[in-house]
């Protein structure tokens, strides 16, 4: 799927040196108006979208955004400014009006740069994480690969009716950040996707589903045909969908939807919610809330990574950590102003966490996913969700879903309609099981989650 013809790729307007300069003129125009400290970062994005529908082209779009931002401190008070335009002048208005906030912002004691200590000043240190892999494709060949896929999903079995098109993706972007204590980072990054969604059968009956693939490096991409064809199989078995009864019973979460529980507990255990008292996790530091054969792995540094950095956005120092330790939280997710407020050690999480695996230490490689049906016996599968229905202050947990139940380990038949219910904290301990059928979405790993009981509302 990749094509290396230097003709068809997508290129940058500016080089990094451009950047740096820019950069390093900024923070010294700063600095000479009256800051006492500023950070600044400079960053640009290219790309190319193509969608078909129903074997016919339906939109291309090309996108070019670049983005000049600075943040000045005035003694502990900090504004902040951005602008599009790199021509110098642009940039000198942009420090100008930084400091202009910053005079006429209410001082705060935790504002600042990061703590020396804790910025990444060593640029030999900065891994090269291989994030960098730009597709030389043009509108005509994003085209092709998408007609390719609907196709494939199309002509996978006739029950399969309309599409609701497909979709190539190809994008770039490069940065450079520093600030007044010396700190300079840059590195260039791309990601890819390709994805598609039909819908099976007709009328009242009509089921849509979809699947897709998302890679820094293009050749690393499933092929068209694989992902039309699952996404195929996917909407099809959800033909002869129909409620359950109410009832309390395991629930099996899709690898792909298990990201979604690991997301609520980073949201918990971040910085924002925490000093705002605004976290059902609040003072979980050193407590057991998972099951005790959980543990979640973070690590900044996997190549090709969708979360992967040498740095965080404030160019503190990252690392490869166990944030759940059979069960056990043992870190935070801070950046500088959170850890400031909760008077702890900043984590290097500015703009985020990194590559996560969710992980049980009672897998066994033939844990597949029929293997967990089988651990489940009766229940619920849960391959969609709708609505938000999270209280992150509380942890309850309430959300449309479909899927599948399953009877004596066996799929019987398709599920609509239906809201599952819980709690964050008992899902969380009462995880059974998680499978070896590992899934990476976004930034996030897992394999299905088996939640021991949930409450599941369908007809009465």
């Amino acid at each position: 799927m990749n094509d290396s013809r230097p003709d068809k790729a997508l290129v940058f307007a500016h080089s990094r040196e451009q950047f740096e300069t820019l950069v390093d003129e900024a923070l010294a125009l700063a600095l000479k108006t009256g800051a006492t400290a500023a950070s600044a970062g400079i960053s640009e994005d290219i790309g190319l979208s193509v969608s078909v529908r129903m074997r016919d082209l339906e939109n291309v779009e090309r996108n070019h955004d670049r983005s000049f931002g600075l943040t000045v401190m005035v003694g502990q008070s900090q504004g902040h400014a951005s602008t599009s335009d790199f021509s110098r002048e642009a940039i000198a208005r942009t420090v100008q009006a930084a400091y202009d906030i910053a005079r006429f912002t209410a001082s705060d004691e935790h504002a600042g740069l990061p703590e020396l200590a804790d910025l990444a000043l060593d640029a030999t240190q900065h891994r090269d994480l291989d994030l960098f892999h730009p597709w030389a494709i043009d509108a005509d060949d994003a085209a092709q690969i998408a007609l390719q896929c609907e196709a494939a999903a199309l002509d996978f079995d006739k029950r399969i009716t309309q599409s609701e098109g497909a979709s190539v993706s190809a994008q770039q972007s490069h940065f450079v950040a520093g600030n007044t204590l010396g700190f300079r980072g840059a590195y260039a990054s791309s990601r890819h996707s390709v994805s598609v969604a039909p819908i099976a059968g007709k009328g009242a009956q009509m089921q849509r589903d979809y699947w897709f693939d998302s890679m820094r490096d293009p050749a690393d991409l499933a092929t068209p045909d694989s992902i039309g064809r699952t996404a195929a199989q996917r909407a099809l078995a959800r033909l002869g969908s129909r409620k359950v009864a109410t009832c309390e019973v395991p629930v099996l979460f899709d690898p792909m939807l298990s990201a979604g529980l690991i997301g609520s507990f980073v949201h918990a255990v971040s910085g924002g919610a925490l000093y705002r008292q605004a976290s059902f996790l609040q003072d979980s530091l050193g407590q057991a809330v998972f099951a005790d054969h959980i543990d979640l792995l973070e690590d900044p540094f996997v190549p090709k990574g969708k979360a992967s950095s040498p740095f965080d956005s404030e160019g503190v120092r990252v690392c490869a950590r166990q944030v759940v330790d059979a069960g056990v939280v043992r870190g935070y997710f801070l950046a500088s102003y959170s850890a400031r407020k909760l008077g702890m050690a900043n984590t290097g999480h500015g703009g985020g966490s990194h590559n996560l695996t969710l992980r049980s230490r009672l897998t066994q490689p033939g844990d597949d996913f029929a293997a967990m049906l089988r651990k489940m016996d009766r229940g619920l599968v849960v391959t969609e969700l709708l609505g938000q229905g999270v209280n992150g202050v509380t942890g309850d947990y309430s959300r449309g879903a479909a899927g599948f139940w399953v009877e004596k380990g066996q799929i019987v038949h398709a599920v609509e309609e239906v809201t599952i219910a819980g709690n964050l904290k008992d899902m969380y301990r009462n995880i059974v099981a998680i499978g070896a059928d590992a899934f990476t979405y976004g930034g996030k790993t897992s394999g299905s989650v088996l939640i021991g009981g949930m409450k599941v509302a369908g007809s009465a």
